[in-house]
C-alpha cells in the first residue's frame, strides 16, 4: 500500500516556502519527545533558540520531535508563528507563539515518516516536504512511553525522570506498591549497581529519589556521577527489576535476593555497590 504523503494533510493555501521545518532530536541531555509530551513551555523553548544562524528566518515552523526508537519517526509538535528575531546567538532569541488553528487537532497525534538526510535539524521546507510521509494518527495525544510491563523496564535514568516528571499513573500504580530488587547499569563500561525497595518504600518511591539525585543517596554511584557528570549519567546509566514481589513480602527475602544478585552480577567487586 502506498504511503499517504504529508501534503494530504495540509491546510488549504499551506505555502511551504513560509516554513522552516525543526527537526528536533536528542540535545545529549534530553529526548525533545519527552518534553512535548510533558512540559509546553519546554517544548516551546526548544523552537525558540536560536544557535548560531538565523535559522528561523521564515514566518513558521513546522516542529517535530524524534521517536527514541526509530530516528525515522517524528512526532508533530505543531506550527510556530515567529513573532520577533533577536540577534542574541545561544539563546532563546525568538519569539514564537503556537498556531492551533494551523493543524492543531494533530498535535502530539500525527506520527510522520521522514528519513533526514545531514546533519541539519532546521531546514527549508520544500526541500523535506516531498518525502514526508504519514505513519499514523493517535487516537489521543501522546503522553510518553507507557508502562511496558515489569519484566520488560529497560529504561535510561533520562527515560526514568520524564516518566516521574509527568508522574505517569500507569508506571507509579505498577511500582509503588511493589517491594523488589532492580539493577543500573552502564552501558558503556558495563558495571552494575544491585539496589531494593523494601520496608515502607516500593519501587516507585525509591526509583522516585534516582530521578530527583541521579545518584540515589549511594556511595558508588555517587562517585561516578562526580566522575563522569550529570549528561553521560542520565544517558548511559539504565534501570531494569530483577525480581519483584507485593509490599507484603518479608523484608528479610528482599535483602537476601538483593545480596544474591550482586554475587552474581559480580556488582561488588566489578561494579559500584560498596557492601
Amino acid at each position: 500500500m502506498d504511503a499517504i504523503p504529508l501534503t494530504s494533510l495540509l491546510p488549504v493555501g499551506f505555502d511551504p516556502k513560509q516554513y522552516k521545518v525543526h527537526f528536533a532530536v536528542w540535545n545529549q541531555s534530553k529526548y525533545p519527545i519527552d518534553v512535548l509530551a510533558n512540559n509546553h513551555e519546554e517544548w516551546q523553548g526548544w523552537n525558540s533558540w536560536r544557535s548560531a544562524n538565523n535559522d528561523f528566518n521564515r514566518e513558521f515552523i513546522f516542529s517535530m520531535a524524534q521517536d527514541k526508537h526509530d530516528a525515522t519517526l517524528w512526532l508533530f509538535g505543531g506550527i510556530w508563528e515567529v513573532l520577533e528575531r533577536r540577534p542574541e546567538q545561544q539563546a532563546h532569541s525568538y519569539t514564537v507563539s503556537l498556531r492551533e488553528d494551523l493543524m492543531g487537532p494533530f498535535i502530539r497525534r500525527l506520527w510522520v515518516r521522514h528519513r533526514r538526510s545531514g546533519r541539519n535539524i532546521r531546514q527549508r521546507m520544500e526541500s523535506v516536504l516531498p518525502a514526508m510521509t504519514v505513519s499514523s494518527i493517535l487516537e489521543e495525544p501522546f503522553a510518553g512511553d507507557p508502562f511496558p510491563g515489569h519484566d520488560r523496564i529497560n529504561h535510561s535514568l533520562a527515560d526514568l525522570q520524564a516518566v516521574v516528571s509527568a508522574a505517569r499513573a500507569d508506571w507509579r500504580i505498577a511500582l509503588e506498591s511493589m517491594k523488589g530488587v532492580y539493577v543500573i547499569h552502564d552501558k558503556e563500561t558495563g558495571q552494575r549497581y544491585v539496589g531494593s525497595a523494601y520496608g515502607d518504600t516500593g519501587i516507585w518511591q525509591r526509583w522516585d529519589t534516582y530521578a530527583a539525585t541521579l545518584h540515589g543517596g549511594n556511595v558508588g554511584l555517587k562517585a561516578l556521577l562526580e566522575e563522569k557528570g550529570d549528561e553521560y549519567y542520565r544517558t548511559n546509566m539504565r534501570f531494569a527489576l530483577l525480581e519483584y514481589w507485593s509490599m507484603r513480602t518479608d523484608d528479610h527475602h528482599v535483602l537476601q535476593r538483593e545480596s544474591y544478585w550482586k554475587d552474581v552480577l559480580h556488582a561488588r567487586s566489578l561494579g559500584h555497590n560498596k557492601n
